[in-house]
C-alpha cells in the first residue's frame, strides 16, 4: 500500500514524528564529543578551533536546509497524486542539486572561508586550526548536502526510521573515528574533520540504499523528466521562496544573541542558557511539523480536502500537546535544567529571572511550527516568504519599542511577539489554502 493510500491515524503521525524527535535528540550528543575528545588534548586553542568550525560549516550547509524541505513538499504531492515518475526524478534531482551545490563550496572555499573566519573573533592560533579543519571538512560538502534531499525524500514517503538509522549511522561512525584519530593516532583537530569526512560520505551511500525503492524502476533514468524546465523552474521557486524565508528566520535569532551581547556578562550567559530550551522545543515539534509536512503534502497531491484538513488538525493536536508538556517540564523543572547547564551562581540567578519566558515560549510557537509544516507540504512558499516579511517587520518594531525600555526582558518579548507574529500571519492565509485543495473525495 503507498503511503498515499493509508488511514489517517494517530498511530500514523507517531510513525512519521517519533524517528525524527530520535534523530534530533543525536545532535548534541556529536557536538559534545567533538569537545570533549580535542578537550583531552589538554589546549583550549583546538577546542575554539573545532567549535569554530563547526559553527561556520553548519552555518554555510543550513542554507541549503531548502533542499530538504522543498524535496519533502513536492515529493509528498507526488506520492498522493500516485506520480511514480516524478517521486523518483524528485529523488534524483535532490541528489544531484547536494552533489552540485557541495561541488561549488569545494570550488570556492578560499574566499568563503576567508571571510568567515575574518568575521570571528579568534587568535592566530585557532584561526589556523580552524582553518586545517574546515579545508577537510569542505571535502564532505557534496555528501552533506546530498543528504539533505534523501531525507526530505525518505520523509515525504515516511520513511522516518530511515531517517533515523541514518543519523544514527553517521554520529557513530563519526564518534568512534573521534576516539580513533584523535585519542589513538593523535591527529587532533585534523582527526575530528577526517572523522566526519569519512562519516558523511558512507552516510550518503546508506542514504542511497535507505532511498533504493526510488531506484526500483526505469523512472530515476527518465532524465528528460528529471531536467525538464517546467519542473525544475518550480524546484527553484520553492527552494528559493524557503531560502529567503529561512535568511530572514535566521536574521532574528542571530540579531537577538547580538542585542543581548550588549548586556552584561550574566545576562548575555543567561541568553545563552535558555536558548537551549528554545532549541530542546524546536527539537521535539520537528517531528510532527515533518509530519504535517509528509501527510499534507500526500492530502494536495491526492485532491483530498478533507484529509488535508485531517492531516493539518491531527498533526497539530500532538505539536500542541507536546509544548504543553514542555511548557509545565520547564516551569516545574526549569530551574534544575538551569542548574545542570551552569555552575555560576550569577548566571543560574538571572537565568531564573527570565525563566517564565521560556515556559511561554513553546505554547505561543507552536502555531508557527506546525503551520511551516503545513506550507512546506502543500508547497504554498510564496505565502511562507511573504508572511515572514510581515513578521520580520513586527519584530523589528518590537524591538525598537521595547528593548530601550525593558533591556533584556524587552529583547525576550520582542522574540515572543515574532512568534506569535508567524504563527498569525500564516494562520490567516491557511483557510484560503485549505480552499484551493481540489475535492476529489474524501
Amino acid at each position: 500500500m503507498s503511503p498515499g493510500s493509508k488511514t489517517l491515524s494517530h498511530k500514523r503521525v507517531l510513525g512519521v514524528a517519533i524517528p525524527i524527535v530520535l534523530a534530533n535528540a543525536t545532535i548534541p550528543i556529536l557536538g559534545a564529543v567533538d569537545t570533549a575528545v580535542v578537550g583531552q588534548m589538554g589546549l583550549a586553542a583546538p577546542i575554539g578551533a573545532v567549535g569554530i568550525g563547526a559553527i561556520i560549516i553548519s552555518a554555510i550547509y543550513w542554507l541549503f536546509g531548502f533542499l530538504r524541505m522543498g524535496t519533502t513538499g513536492l515529493a509528498a504531492q507526488a506520492i498522493g497524486s500516485n506520480d511514480h515518475s516524478e517521486t523518483s526524478a524528485l529523488l534524483v534531482r535532490g541528489i544531484l542539486i547536494g552533489l552540485s551545490a557541495g561541488l561549488v563550496l569545494i570550488m570556492t572555499q578560499i574566499p568563503l572561508f576567508g571571510a568567515a573566519l575574518g568575521l570571528a573573533p579568534a587568535s592566530f592560533e585557532v584561526e589556523s586550526l580552524a582553518q586545517e579543519y574546515l579545508k577537510i571538512r569542505v571535502y564532505s560538502a557534496p555528501a552533506a548536502i546530498a543528504i539533505f534531499g534523501i531525507a526530505g525524500w525518505l520523509i515525504a514517503k515516511e520513511m522516518t526510521r530511515a531517517v533515523l538509522l541514518l543519523m544514527l549511522l553517521i554520529n557513530s561512525i563519526n564518534i568512534t573515528l573521534d576516539f580513533v584519530f584523535v585519542l589513538k593516532l593523535g591527529w587532533g583537530v585534523e582527526g575530528v574533520a577526517f572523522a566526519t569526512l569519512v562519516a558523511e560520505w558512507i552516510g550518503l551511500f546508506f542514504g542511497l540504499w535507505l532511498a533504493r525503492e526510488g531506484f526500483k524502476d526505469g523512472y530515476w533514468r527518465n532524465w528528460s523528466q528529471i531536467f525538464d524546465r517546467a519542473r525544475l523552474i518550480k524546484m527553484a521557486k520553492v527552494n528559493s521562496d524557503i531560502l529567503i524565508r529561512s535568511v530572514l528566520l535566521e536574521i532574528a535569532f542571530v540579531s537577538f544573541l547580538f542585542l543581548g551581547s550588549s548586556f552584561d556578562d550574566a545576562t548575555l550567559a543567561a541568553n545563552q542558557v535558555l536558548i537551549q530550551f528554545l532549541n530542546i522545543t524546536a527539537y521535539a515539534m520537528d517531528g510532527f511539523a515533518f509530519a504535517a509536512e509528509a501527510l499534507v503534502g500526500q492530502a494536495l497531491g491526492a485532491r483530498k480536502r478533507l484529509m488535508f484538513r485531517k492531516s493539518a488538525i491531527m498533526t497539530s493536536q500532538w505539536g500542541f500537546g507536546s509544548v504543553v508538556v514542555m511548557a509545565i517540564i520547564f516551569a516545574v523543572f526549569g530551574s534544575n535544567i538551569i542548574d545542570v547547564m551552569t555552575t555560576a551562581e550569577n548566571v543560574r540567578e538571572v537565568s531564573r529571572e527570565y525563566l517564565p519566558w521560556m515556559v511561554l515560549a513553546p505554547l505561543v510557537g507552536a502555531a508557527a511550527w506546525m503551520l511551516d509544516g503545513i506550507f512546506i507540504g502543500a508547497t504554498r512558499t510564496a505565502d511562507m516568504r511573504n508572511m515572514m516579511f510581515i513578521s520580520f517587520f513586527i519584530y523589528m518594531i518590537a524591538l525598537a519599542i521595547l528593548l530601550p525600555r525593558y533591556e533584556n526582558h524587552g529583547l525576550w518579548a520582542s522574540l515572543i511577539i515574532f512568534s506569535i507574529a508567524r504563527g498569525v500571519t500564516l494562520g490567516l492565509k491557511y483557510p484560503k489554502l485549505e480552499a484551493s485543495v481540489e475535492n476529489q473525495s474524501t
